[in-house]
């Protein structure tokens, strides 16, 4: 019983070690043998959209499960993966076929073991059968026969989908999901309806005489008013409120009233995110915290509002003046940004040049024919920071690609490392394609195009490729800022609507 030994006791010092679990586990446990999984596994029988159990089971080409009535709406609106966030079509779903047996339970097909969140599960993609992977390596694989086990259509090994790993438990980690980490709201138009329906969320025959309250007002018929009586008392109310302002040393209120707008953010029943605030599950467990009885939805902040992909879609426009060697003289090159496929990057390169933190920074790198790269303050292409002080991760969700000369995209070390420093394309580089975020490009209007080939034309070092004379930025002036323009737009919609 005793640790490496044959006695039929355990220590107090066993008992108390770090290594003791289960009931062995005494008081000297420390926090190294608790329980602190990084993730949350999402179920394999659950859609990874609803976090639900499925009942019309389909799947991306990578192996993420949805409902097929979640996954659609979903799609129509924003034609991405929700988890990886990826472009996905609903061509290319792959409707999934569950075995069950007699109790329900979803088996495999040839064997008819029960599948559990610990089975390795993989589906074919051209018939959409699902078994365990061990069935498919000894009867298919090994055996080499392509052929579906339940439909005998030939099939080939690149036709494995892979479902569920459990050796590659981030696969179904919620904490990784794109769209939850952003708050979008995944709810179809019946379930935001339903949501927002309070009687179908309270269970009517358990609250006896308090139903009542969830029944509709019958509308009591208005009283028959006489116009003259009310004009008359309008008048009076005027009169009375003309003598108090005049009484007062204020000035009377204006008749017109001006509402400036704030960048506070949009209200909050726009900037709800999926999860609760939580407020209701701590103080029903503590007792140190006010009682909260409602399960209010968390808001997100301004920032995380306006970074959503496609929520800004007009566009913005920064001007670079920029000096040339070797005279130093001054050319002006207008750039164009796409927030609503990188509104990461653009926010970003907004804030930094409105700081300005790009004023005096150099070119230091210029490759004819391919691209110039700047950005960076201390000019050696080492530095640079992001508006957030930290790298921020990359943003491949859209059409922007590298088929043109004059594409605007931000400079890299490697994934998910975006700070300061940019670059801008002589021609098509579709080599870039998905390595580094397109942000934007320069304006085609002659001024912008003429600084283009002048800045391709200046002469560089045969070694590293750094100009050999100072190609400067001395300005980097914000014309439109489409996050400010989309804030005052907001703000004067709820006036309206107020």
């Amino acid at each position: 019983m005793g640790k490496g030994t044959d006695k039929l006791y355990i220590t107090h010092s066993e008992w108390a070690s770090e290594d003791a679990y289960s009931a062995n586990a005494g008081s000297g446990v420390t926090k190294s043998n608790t329980s602190n999984a990084p993730f949350k596994r999402l179920p394999f029988n659950f859609c990874a959209i609803s976090l639900q159990p499925f009942n019309h089971p389909v799947c991306s080409p990578g192996g993420t499960i949805f409902d097929i009535t979640n996954i659609l709406p979903w799609l129509k609106k924003h034609g991405t993966n929700p988890v990886t966030g990826a472009p996905l079509k609903p061509t290319d779903l792959v409707k999934l076929q569950f075995t069950r047996n007699d109790d329900g339970e979803m088996v495999d097909p040839v064997t008819f073991k029960v599948l559990t969140n610990n089975t390795h599960l993989v589906a074919l993609k051209n018939t959409g059968n699902v078994f365990a992977y061990d069935t498919v390596e000894r009867l298919n694989i090994k055996a080499k026969h392509w052929r579906d086990l339940v439909s005998e259509e030939e099939f080939s090994r690149k036709d494995i989908i892979t479902l569920q790993d459990p050796q590659n438990v981030e696969s179904r980690n919620l904490g990784t999901f794109k769209y939850l980490q952003e708050g979008a709201d995944t709810a179809t138009p019946e379930q935001q309806r339903e949501r927002n329906d309070p009687s179908r969320n309270v269970n009517a025959s358990a609250l006896g005489n308090g139903a009542s309250i969830l029944k509709p007002n019958t509308k009591k018929p208005t009283p028959n008013i006489n116009p003259d009586a009310l004009a008359s008392n309008r008048d009076s109310i005027n009169r009375t409120l003309s003598a108090i302002s005049s009484s007062t040393t204020k000035p009377p209120p204006s008749t017109s009233t001006t509402i400036n707008v704030t960048t506070s953010g949009p209200s909050t029943t726009k900037a709800h995110a999926l999860h609760t605030t939580g407020l209701a599950a701590a103080s029903l467990t503590s007792t140190g915290l006010t009682p909260h009885t409602t399960a209010d939805l968390a808001t997100l902040s301004q920032e995380t509002y306006l970074l959503h992909p496609r929520r800004v879609r007009q566009p913005g426009y920064i001007l670079l003046s920029i000096s040339l060697p070797p005279a130093s003289s001054t050319h002006n090159l207008t750039l164009e940004l796409s927030p609503e496929f990188a509104p990461k990057a653009c926010y970003n390169f907004l804030q930094l040049a409105k700081s300005g933190y790009y004023a005096s920074t150099l070119f230091h790198r210029n490759i004819p024919s391919f691209m110039i790269q700047g950005g960076d303050p201390t000019g050696t292409g080492k530095g640079g920071k992001s508006h957030w002080n930290k790298n921020f991760d990359d943003e491949f969700d859209g059409p922007l690609k590298f088929d043109k000369r004059g594409v605007l995209a931000m400079a890299n070390k490697g994934k998910n490392t975006n700070s300061s420093q940019f670059f801008i394309t002589y021609r098509a580089c579709p080599h870039l394609a998905r390595k580094h975020t397109i942000f934007g490009h320069v304006v085609e209007e002659a001024e912008s195009l003429d600084t283009l080939k002048k800045l391709e034309e200046v002469e560089v070092e045969e070694k590293g490729n750094r100009p050999k004379g100072e190609v400067r930025i001395l300005e980097a002036k914000v014309l439109v800022d489409p996050f400010e323009e989309f804030l005052r737009e907001e703000g004067e919609r709820e006036r309206v609507e107020e």
